[in-house]
């Protein structure tokens, strides 16, 4: 390969996996490396793995990628967001594990904060959930006292995996994060793009022990493997920036561990209630960039027990059985955790391949409510279907026929890293994000006029538990 072609090195630090690529100004991929992230263990609610061996892991991956190529190109960083730990400052050794988004120890945390939910949400645009890091370490803080001053007195170190690893790999040099990972916390003003003295107090963590917030971009820290840092950005972000930029008429489905549905917040838009508004990036010193997220919990989880792949559009509206298939409760915008996986009778008659069609029916029905209530408060031209659940033909089919607008199957995968690598070369790379629109079938639609009727069932639930 010509080095002279190569943008950027990207680098994604997922849940389940580890990759890195090269990206060149054509916007293709090359030398795509990847390792599994370290395996997590799921006792009581409590989601850890090694953060060590994931450190090692990241390194091995980075190096196999860049022995392609003579030098080192910029290089751009996305990581799972909410995921942290705590390590040594002096040594680096990590102190416990890393800790998952997905981990729920934060609960009683949320549960006593509940009269200040309205505050957390007007200064984060989050809604107070046990996933993101602010309940997890307050806590850890209140389960060991003796923690706090440590931390304080600069012996310890907390952060996110993304300011871990900048850490790890300037010696110490930097204790940082970037705005959209920061923003993610439950502890940054997401309007003024700095930690905030309410929320800090609200869940008893010193700002001192926190990282500084940097801009997404032009970051310019060198590391100690010879690479240099350009960007860093979360990897939701990341996806996001490589399908539809900043196109406010555009969304991206992306559908993994969990699922979210995003779309640009144009200037001056306020989210619609019950959204999450998301801190998209900031680069630079210009303007941060924002939109809204609706989610989907832990669907992969769901899905797990059966034969998915086996599943045929055919399948699909073949009952009149509606379903939630959110083990963790019910994400954006409702916010529900007293429901996991739910049906509205009992299945006990069912197949395990008929149970298996409710589940992605009840994945297609939330994309296409949330895409619904996006083209309501203004109308979307297409939305990009990306993760990798987007592969099951089921649910491609099934989310074109029920969203509101043409849904196109992204062809150039690995959207994080490419966006990851965009940001990191300053967008000196020709876009390539196009894809297949998946048709919708003519004639009468079985799988529409059902989703009509989950939507009467589903609005009811909600409401006969409201009340």
């Amino acid at each position: 390969m010509d080095p002279s072609v190569i943008s950027a090195i990207a680098l994604d630090l997922g849940t389940t996996s580890i990759k890195a690529a090269l990206r060149d100004y054509h916007g293709d991929l090359h030398h795509i490396s990847a390792q599994p992230a370290p395996a997590i263990d799921n006792r009581n609610g409590c989601y850890e793995s090694d953060a060590l061996d994931y450190a090692n892991r990241t390194e091995e991956v980075l190096q196999q990628c860049a022995a392609h190529l003579p030098n080192k190109p910029p290089l751009g960083l996305c990581s799972q967001r909410s995921s942290f730990l705590i390590w040594d400052n002096i040594n680096g050794q990590p102190l416990t594990p890393l800790i998952s988004w997905q981990d729920n120890r934060g609960s009683h945390c949320c549960d006593l904060l509940q009269n200040a939910e309205d505050d957390i949400h007007a200064l984060t645009g989050l809604r107070l959930t046990p996933y993101y890091f602010a309940p997890k370490l307050n806590v850890l803080l209140q389960d060991h006292p003796n923690w706090r001053q440590q931390l304080v007195s600069g012996r310890w170190r907390a952060g996110t995996l993304d300011t871990f690893l900048i850490w790890r790999w300037t010696h110490g040099q930097h204790f940082i994060t970037d705005a959209s990972m920061a923003a993610r916390t439950l502890l940054m003003d997401i309007h003024q793009r700095q930690w905030s003295n309410r929320l800090c107090s609200l869940f008893d963590i010193p700002m001192n022990v926190l990282p500084q917030i940097k801009p997404s971009t032009a970051l310019n820290v060198p590391f100690n493997n010879g690479f240099t840092l350009q960007s860093s950005v979360g990897d939701q972000s990341a996806a996001l920036i490589a399908c539809v930029a900043d196109n406010s008429d555009e969304a991206l489905i992306n559908l993994g561990t969990g699922g979210f549905v995003i779309r640009t917040l144009a200037p001056q838009t306020t989210a619609l209630k019950g959204y999450l508004q998301t801190l998209v990036c900031q680069e630079g010193n210009g303007p941060a960039r924002f939109a809204i997220e609706g989610t989907l919990n832990s669907i992969a989880m769901a899905l797990a027990p059966y034969a998915v792949k086996d599943c045929h559009a055919d399948q699909l509206a073949r009952t009149d059985i509606f379903c939630i298939a959110e083990p963790s409760g019910l994400g954006a915008p409702y916010f529900r955790k007293e429901w996991g996986i739910h049906f509205s009778e009992s299945t006990a008659a069912l197949t395990t391949q008929q149970i298996a069609a409710l589940m992605l029916e009840a994945i297609i029905f939330r994309v296409a409510r949330i895409l619904e209530d996006f083209h309501h408060s203004a109308p979307l031209s297409q939305a990009y279907l990306s993760g990798g659940l987007s592969e099951l033909p089921c649910l491609q089919y099934g989310i074109a026929q029920c969203a509101p607008c043409p849904i196109v199957h992204v062809t150039q995968k690995e959207t994080s890293l490419q966006g990851a690598a965009l940001l990191a070369s300053q967008h000196r790379i020709r876009s390539s994000h196009g894809g297949d629109v998946i048709p919708v079938a003519a004639g009468k639609n079985p799988l529409f006029e059902k989703y009509q009727r989950w939507k009467n069932w589903f609005d009811t639930l909600l409401e006969a538990r409201h009340n």
